[in-house]
Protein backbone atom coordinates (compact mmCIF):
# COMPACT_ATOMS: atom_id res chain seq x y z
CA UNK A 1 0.00 0.00 0.00
CA UNK A 2 1.44 3.16 -0.90
CA UNK A 3 1.94 5.83 1.36
CA UNK A 4 -0.67 8.33 -0.31
CA UNK A 5 -3.40 5.80 0.29
CA UNK A 6 -2.18 5.40 3.58
CA UNK A 7 -2.83 9.16 4.06
CA UNK A 8 -6.49 9.19 2.13
CA UNK A 9 -7.84 6.85 4.99
CA UNK A 10 -5.84 8.29 7.87
CA UNK A 11 -8.26 11.48 6.70
CA UNK A 12 -11.00 9.17 5.25
CA UNK A 13 -11.35 7.88 8.94
CA UNK A 14 -13.35 11.40 10.49
CA UNK A 15 -16.33 10.44 8.12
CA UNK A 16 -15.78 6.83 7.30
CA UNK A 17 -18.92 5.81 9.68
CA UNK A 18 -21.47 8.74 8.57
CA UNK A 19 -20.44 7.68 4.18
CA UNK A 20 -20.96 3.92 5.06
CA UNK A 21 -24.19 4.59 6.58
CA UNK A 22 -25.46 7.36 3.94
CA UNK A 23 -24.39 4.95 1.60
CA UNK A 24 -26.08 1.47 2.82
CA UNK A 25 -28.74 3.27 4.32
CA UNK A 26 -27.97 1.12 7.46
CA UNK A 27 -27.60 3.90 10.37
CA UNK A 28 -27.88 1.21 13.13
CA UNK A 29 -25.48 -1.16 11.78
CA UNK A 30 -28.23 -3.86 10.74
CA UNK A 31 -26.02 -4.76 7.95
CA UNK A 32 -22.99 -5.77 9.94
CA UNK A 33 -25.19 -7.49 12.24
CA UNK A 34 -26.29 -9.62 9.56
CA UNK A 35 -22.82 -10.50 8.04
CA UNK A 36 -21.07 -11.26 11.94
CA UNK A 37 -24.50 -13.65 11.98
CA UNK A 38 -23.73 -15.18 9.03
CA UNK A 39 -20.01 -16.38 9.76
CA UNK A 40 -21.66 -19.14 11.58
CA UNK A 41 -18.90 -18.34 14.23
CA UNK A 42 -19.84 -19.89 17.81
CA UNK A 43 -18.49 -19.38 21.65
CA UNK A 44 -14.77 -19.90 21.43
CA UNK A 45 -13.94 -19.31 17.97
CA UNK A 46 -11.17 -17.17 16.32
CA UNK A 47 -12.20 -14.32 13.60
CA UNK A 48 -10.63 -11.95 11.38
CA UNK A 49 -11.84 -9.14 10.15
CA UNK A 50 -9.70 -7.54 7.55
CA UNK A 51 -9.53 -3.61 6.10
CA UNK A 52 -11.60 -3.47 9.37
CA UNK A 53 -11.35 0.55 9.32
CA UNK A 54 -13.35 2.10 12.50
CA UNK A 55 -13.80 -1.57 13.86
CA UNK A 56 -17.79 -1.29 13.74
CA UNK A 57 -18.20 -5.13 12.67
CA UNK A 58 -15.99 -6.05 15.92
CA UNK A 59 -18.80 -5.56 18.29
CA UNK A 60 -21.11 -8.11 16.49
CA UNK A 61 -18.22 -10.78 15.87
CA UNK A 62 -17.36 -10.65 19.63
CA UNK A 63 -20.79 -11.01 20.59
CA UNK A 64 -20.57 -14.38 18.20
CA UNK A 65 -17.24 -15.78 19.70
CA UNK A 66 -18.30 -14.62 23.82
CA UNK A 67 -15.29 -14.43 26.34
CA UNK A 68 -13.44 -17.53 24.94
CA UNK A 69 -13.30 -16.15 21.49
CA UNK A 70 -11.01 -14.50 19.64
CA UNK A 71 -11.63 -11.46 17.12
CA UNK A 72 -8.75 -9.26 15.20
CA UNK A 73 -9.21 -6.59 13.28
CA UNK A 74 -6.41 -5.85 10.93
CA UNK A 75 -6.32 -2.41 9.04
CA UNK A 76 -3.06 -0.76 7.38
CA UNK A 77 -4.33 3.04 8.36
CA UNK A 78 -3.07 4.67 11.47
CA UNK A 79 -6.47 6.55 11.06
CA UNK A 80 -8.84 4.18 10.91
CA UNK A 81 -7.13 2.52 13.69
CA UNK A 82 -7.05 5.34 15.89
CA UNK A 83 -10.85 5.64 15.99
CA UNK A 84 -11.37 1.75 15.87
CA UNK A 85 -9.24 2.09 19.22
CA UNK A 86 -11.78 4.30 20.49
CA UNK A 87 -14.56 2.22 20.00
CA UNK A 88 -13.20 -0.65 21.69
CA UNK A 89 -10.91 0.85 24.47
CA UNK A 90 -11.88 -0.74 27.79
CA UNK A 91 -14.36 -3.12 26.57
CA UNK A 92 -12.57 -6.18 25.89
CA UNK A 93 -14.10 -6.28 22.10
CA UNK A 94 -11.41 -7.18 20.15
CA UNK A 95 -7.26 -6.97 18.98
CA UNK A 96 -6.35 -4.33 16.52
CA UNK A 97 -3.68 -5.04 14.67
CA UNK A 98 -1.71 -2.74 11.82
CA UNK A 99 -1.13 -4.82 8.86
CA UNK A 100 -1.01 -5.28 5.15
CA UNK A 101 -3.95 -7.59 4.08
CA UNK A 102 -1.79 -8.42 0.87
CA UNK A 103 0.64 -9.81 3.90
CA UNK A 104 -1.09 -10.88 6.82
CA UNK A 105 0.88 -11.44 9.78
CA UNK A 106 -0.67 -14.74 11.38
CA UNK A 107 -0.18 -18.08 11.07
CA UNK A 108 -1.57 -20.88 8.46
CA UNK A 109 -5.43 -22.03 9.21
CA UNK A 110 -5.34 -19.63 12.28
CA UNK A 111 -9.33 -18.24 11.80
CA UNK A 112 -12.54 -20.15 11.99
CA UNK A 113 -13.84 -16.83 9.37
CA UNK A 114 -12.73 -13.86 8.10
CA UNK A 115 -14.44 -11.01 7.13
CA UNK A 116 -14.31 -8.16 4.87
CA UNK A 117 -17.46 -5.05 5.15
CA UNK A 118 -17.28 -2.52 2.78
CA UNK A 119 -13.20 -2.27 1.99
CA UNK A 120 -12.76 -5.00 -0.88
CA UNK A 121 -13.33 -2.53 -3.34
CA UNK A 122 -10.71 -0.15 -2.28
CA UNK A 123 -7.73 -2.71 -2.97
CA UNK A 124 -6.06 -2.63 -6.05
CA UNK A 125 -5.74 -5.50 -8.37
CA UNK A 126 -2.59 -6.94 -7.60
CA UNK A 127 -3.36 -6.55 -3.99
CA UNK A 128 -7.00 -8.36 -4.11
CA UNK A 129 -5.03 -11.22 -5.70
CA UNK A 130 -2.45 -11.45 -3.06
CA UNK A 131 -4.93 -10.49 0.16
CA UNK A 132 -7.75 -13.00 -1.52
CA UNK A 133 -4.47 -15.87 -1.11
CA UNK A 134 -3.63 -15.28 2.18
CA UNK A 135 -7.26 -14.97 3.26
CA UNK A 136 -7.23 -18.88 2.00
CA UNK A 137 -3.79 -18.93 3.93
CA UNK A 138 -5.34 -17.86 7.27
CA UNK A 139 -8.34 -19.85 7.02
CA UNK A 140 -9.28 -23.31 8.42
CA UNK A 141 -10.16 -25.60 5.43
CA UNK A 142 -14.01 -26.04 5.02
CA UNK A 143 -14.47 -22.28 6.80
CA UNK A 144 -15.93 -19.28 5.20
CA UNK A 145 -14.62 -15.70 4.03
CA UNK A 146 -17.61 -13.39 4.43
CA UNK A 147 -17.30 -10.22 1.49
CA UNK A 148 -20.14 -7.29 2.82
CA UNK A 149 -20.11 -4.99 -0.31
CA UNK A 150 -22.53 -2.29 -2.02
CA UNK A 151 -24.87 -3.27 -4.83
CA UNK A 152 -25.18 -0.14 -7.19
CA UNK A 153 -26.75 2.67 -5.16
CA UNK A 154 -30.09 4.12 -7.05
CA UNK A 155 -29.09 7.65 -5.66
CA UNK A 156 -27.13 9.69 -8.28
CA UNK A 157 -24.65 11.55 -6.18
CA UNK A 158 -24.08 8.40 -4.40
CA UNK A 159 -24.17 6.16 -7.33
CA UNK A 160 -21.18 8.50 -8.90
CA UNK A 161 -19.25 8.10 -5.79
CA UNK A 162 -19.39 4.59 -6.17
CA UNK A 163 -18.48 4.19 -9.45
CA UNK A 164 -15.05 6.19 -8.38
CA UNK A 165 -14.69 3.65 -5.79
CA UNK A 166 -14.56 1.26 -8.50
CA UNK A 167 -12.24 2.80 -11.26
CA UNK A 168 -9.68 3.23 -8.16
CA UNK A 169 -8.89 -0.41 -8.74
CA UNK A 170 -8.01 0.30 -12.27
CA UNK A 171 -10.89 0.54 -15.45
CA UNK A 172 -10.02 -3.22 -16.26
CA UNK A 173 -10.65 -4.81 -12.60
CA UNK A 174 -13.64 -1.96 -12.06
CA UNK A 175 -15.56 -3.70 -15.10
CA UNK A 176 -14.42 -7.43 -14.14
CA UNK A 177 -15.86 -6.89 -10.68
CA UNK A 178 -19.52 -5.43 -11.39
CA UNK A 179 -19.90 -7.93 -14.55
CA UNK A 180 -17.72 -11.60 -12.73
CA UNK A 181 -17.28 -10.70 -9.21
CA UNK A 182 -18.28 -14.50 -8.47
CA UNK A 183 -16.28 -15.71 -11.30
CA UNK A 184 -13.11 -13.70 -9.71
CA UNK A 185 -13.97 -15.14 -6.04
CA UNK A 186 -14.37 -18.56 -7.51
CA UNK A 187 -10.33 -18.41 -8.71
CA UNK A 188 -9.41 -18.38 -4.95
CA UNK A 189 -12.78 -20.64 -3.82
CA UNK A 190 -14.28 -23.57 -4.42
CA UNK A 191 -17.93 -22.65 -3.49
CA UNK A 192 -18.81 -19.22 -4.00
CA UNK A 193 -22.59 -17.78 -2.96
CA UNK A 194 -23.84 -15.00 -2.89
CA UNK A 195 -26.59 -13.38 -0.97
CA UNK A 196 -28.69 -10.06 -0.66
CA UNK A 197 -29.28 -8.56 2.86
CA UNK A 198 -31.96 -6.75 4.42
CA UNK A 199 -31.67 -3.28 2.54
CA UNK A 200 -31.26 -4.84 -0.79
CA UNK A 201 -28.58 -2.48 -1.16
CA UNK A 202 -25.91 -4.41 -0.08
CA UNK A 203 -24.69 -8.09 -0.59
CA UNK A 204 -22.90 -10.75 1.01
CA UNK A 205 -19.87 -12.96 -1.16
CA UNK A 206 -19.69 -16.03 0.78
CA UNK A 207 -16.91 -18.07 -0.15
CA UNK A 208 -15.42 -21.16 1.06
CA UNK A 209 -12.75 -23.79 0.27
CA UNK A 210 -13.29 -27.56 0.88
Amino acid sequence: MGKFRQKYYDYFSRVYDRFVALHSSDRQGNLRQCLSEKTGAEKGDKVLDICTGTASLLQHLKKMTGKDGMVVGADFSKGMLAVAKEKTVNTDQAFLVRADVSHLPFKGQMFDAVTCAHAFYELRGNTQDQCLNEIGRVLKPGHPFLMLEHDVPKHFFIRMLFYLRLLSMGTSRAFDILKHEKELLARYFKYVDKISTPTGRSKIMICRNG
